[in-house]
């Protein structure tokens, strides 16, 4: 038994007519007789009564009627549902993110929501160089990357921009003024990720000591932000956060503090496929992100 002969039969059982049925299914009336007369061999028994002058239900024909129609009913709820899965995946942008963002996340989920609404983010969290790889091959749509990266294939669109700021031991003396020339850094441990790890703020620091006057006295390296704020509030070193994370970071024991003299600031790009056309989701995003 085929789709097609129930909806064959139907449009038949409707109409009362094959030539009308035929008309409406827009194909040819020896096809429609052809699939009737098969599901009728198939069901052992009539389910019109033919004559030159009319077509009726026999009481078959009658019985099998809503439960064919059933069936259809079923597909055409398959179908939409299918139908709207596709949809519901085409406006939903697989987004690679990392720690870091805080409060910027935020807005820009707040920011996308009101200019693509009905679109959805599904948030991936990973290394940077694995979300640049999938981005290449397809796996995210796009992701977050500060600062700049050697990724051929891949296009980066500005965002924002963060300033990044210096975390102290609250009991230093540079911890009671209102910012924190980097020259005054000179004499401390810093605790940074490695270049490995973490290539534009390693540079983008060290940049910044070298043109205060000094190279920077390394200390152990950062790890995680828990961990590293846990150890900070009972040492004589320090550290850096982007400002947008320091913003969700009360700890008690460590004060953040803009740095000046000279003053740094991170870039926040969207990084996607040089080849792929961005659609109205993309395009939403990369505007919640420039002015959220």
């Amino acid at each position: 038994m085929e789709l097609r002969q129930l909806r064959y039969f139907v449009t038949v059982a409707e109409e009362l007519h094959f030539g009308r049925a035929a008309a409406r299914l827009h194909i040819v009336q020896p096809a429609v007789s052809q699939q009737v007369r098969r599901l009728e061999r198939e069901l052992g028994s009539d389910l019109f009564d033919r004559t030159t002058r009319s077509v009726t239900l026999t009481d078959l024909g009658h019985r099998f009627l809503p439960h064919a129609k059933e069936v259809l009913a079923s597909e055409e709820r398959a179908l939409a549902a299918v139908k709207e899965l596709r949809e519901e995946r085409e406006r939903t942008i697989r987004l690679g993110t990392s720690d870091g963002i805080g409060d910027r996340m935020d807005r820009l989920l707040a920011a996308f929501t009101e200019r693509v609404p009905g679109a959805h983010l599904d948030l991936v969290h990973a290394p940077v160089e694995q979300r640049l790889r999938d981005v290449r091959s397809g796996a995210l749509d796009a992701t977050i990357v500060r600062g700049t990266w050697d990724a051929p294939e891949l296009d980066f669109t500005p965002l924002w921009d963060d300033p990044v700021v210096v975390a102290l031991p609250a009991a230093h003396p540079l911890a009671a003024q209102e910012s924190v020339a980097f020259a005054e850094l000179a004499e401390l441990p810093a605790r940074l990720s490695s270049r490995k790890r973490n290539p534009p703020l390693f540079d983008l620091i060290v940049r910044c000591c070298r043109e205060a006057g000094f190279e920077p006295l390394l200390g152990k390296e950062f790890t995680t932000a828990q961990d590293t704020l846990a150890t900070l509030g009972f040492g004589p070193h320090w550290t850096v956060f982007y400002a947008a994370h320091a913003n969700l970071l009360p700890v008690p024991g460590v004060t953040f503090r803009p740095l000046r003299d000279p003053s740094p600031v991170m870039p926040t790009y969207l990084a996607t496929r040089a080849d792929r056309r961005l659609g109205p989701e993309l395009l939403g995003l990369i505007q919640a992100g420039q002015t959220g």
